[in-house]
């Protein structure tokens, strides 16, 4: 997809907060550290849409972006380690689970795993989650320039094991090469 636009619209920490919906969504979800704002800002071409941080945690809402005022990226509070307060944390599932059950106009989740790690819990849980509420999901692994051919297939056996996920709902992905950028697209564009 050819980029003309990408703008922050708006952070949200409720309902009442989200813009219309009007546009369809696709939501980007994963623990900290994984590379979700690289991965964003390497879809839209630019560098700082979706602010990178050598400190996880730093995303506490939805933020909203705008691209080709077509579609919304909506991205997700980071889960796992972030060293954020107790009380922020606590906040974060209700939030989230509200904006994925109520948002008509959601059509993808994309879920991030650095490729370089077995999936935890929440990554699990995340996945199920998503499946039980029949919200469509694609698991992205990031950060595939570190890793040999070798790994990637032992690794992507390991997840489609632990996540029950198939091949064509998985995507290879770096931020530093541009690998699987336009696979990525492809799957967006085939979900709205």
């Amino acid at each position: 997809m050819k980029v003309i636009s990408a703008n922050f619209v708006k952070s949200a920490f409720k309902r009442d907060d989200y813009p219309p919906d009007t546009l369809p969504e696709v939501a980007f979800a994963g623990k900290s550290n994984v590379g979700k704002s690289s991965l964003m800002n390497t879809l839209v071409n630019r560098k700082n849409l979706a602010r990178t941080s050598s400190t996880p945690g730093r995303t506490q809402s939805l933020n909203f972006f705008s691209i080709n005022q077509k579609l919304y990226f909506v991205d997700f509070p980071g889960y796992g380690f972030a060293k954020v307060p107790a009380e922020i944390k606590k906040q974060w599932k209700p939030m989230v689970e509200t904006y994925l059950k109520s948002r008509k106009n959601l059509k993808l989740v994309v879920v991030i795993l650095d490729c370089r790690r077995e999936p935890s819990q929440d990554d699990c849980d995340l996945v199920e989650w998503l499946r039980f509420y029949k919200i469509p999901a694609l698991v992205v692994l990031t950060k595939t320039d570190k890793i040999s051919f070798g790994q990637r297939n032992n690794q992507k056996f390991l997840l489609k094991k632990m996540l029950k996920v198939e091949d064509d709902h998985m995507v290879f992905f770096s931020a530093v090469t541009g690998e699987g950028k336009d696979d990525l697209w492809k799957k967006i564009r085939s979900s709205l």
